[in-house]
């Protein structure tokens, strides 16, 4: 199966215009996409399917819930499979049956473990703070972020703890926003405490897929970890020069040998 992978277009204030790849077999939208939303009716009538991972900025300056619920109206009304804490099948032009799981994940500050946890939770409230979101009319600061990425975190080992291959599938898929490992932090800030707000340690993870796609890191990721295969390609601000020689039309293989 031929995945065309996309995140990180940030349309409330980049001009991209994207175009779907010649023979890929569904498109993923790993979030951050449009903190507005309006870029994301720029997908609807796509021509393959579409699965949509929202993003944290997805949630920006608003009640959490509300934003939740109104992201899967949204997403219903484009026809995209929205996966937020989700499972989805498909089969490939050769009947191969893929498990999609999806989780937007979230960040729970423990990337350098316990014990930099405080420190990752502070240089987090900066971020907090410009989402500017709220959850039961408190703001959505980086305590609540990491009880969300920890109830996360236990739906997708639950959904995980059955095996790469299943009675259903012939392999398995997962997406998120946020990275799953150290290995996909921006080598601008690398192993700062900030990292912790993009990327989590879910190496352990890692052995119960085939392939992990991410955004939010304003970078490009193809490696191989614990035989998973993870990639990112998030677009980024063009301002900031993250977004030169970005290619929209990447696309990725399940079954890539």
């Amino acid at each position: 199966m031929r995945l065309q992978l996309i995140s990180d277009l940030h349309l409330e204030t980049e001009d991209f215009q994207p175009e779907p790849a010649t023979g890929a077999e569904a498109l993923v939208l790993a979030g951050d996409v449009d903190s507005g939303w309006h870029g994301l009716r720029r997908f609807a009538g796509w021509p393959v399917p579409v699965l949509f991972v929202p993003g944290n900025h997805e949630y920006d300056g608003r009640d959490f819930d509300a934003a939740r619920a109104g992201l899967h109206i949204l997403a219903a009304e484009l026809g995209f499979v929205m996966l937020d804490d989700g499972v989805h099948l498909m089969r490939d032009a050769q009947g191969r049956r893929v498990r999609f799981v999806g989780s937007t994940r979230w960040c729970d500050f423990d990337l350098f473990g316990p014990s930099q946890r405080e420190r990752a939770l502070r240089a987090g409230s900066y971020f907090q703070r410009v989402m500017n979101s709220s959850r039961h009319g408190r703001p959505f600061d980086a305590p609540a972020v990491r009880e969300q990425a920890l109830r996360c975190r236990a739906w997708l080992a639950e959904t995980l703890a059955a095996p790469e291959q299943g009675p259903d599938w012939e392999a398995t898929v997962v997406i998120t926003h946020f990275g799953p490992s150290l290995r996909s932090a921006d080598p601008r800030y690398g192993g700062q405490p900030g990292t912790a707000s993009f990327c989590n340690n879910d190496e352990d993870l890692m052995p119960r897929a085939r392939l992990w796609l991410h955004g939010h890191l304003h970078c490009r990721h193809d490696y191989r970890l614990h035989g998973c295969h993870v990639v990112c390609n998030a677009r980024g601000h063009s301002q900031r020069g993250e977004a030169l020689n970005y290619d929209g039309q990447r696309c990725v293989e399940v079954f890539a040998t």
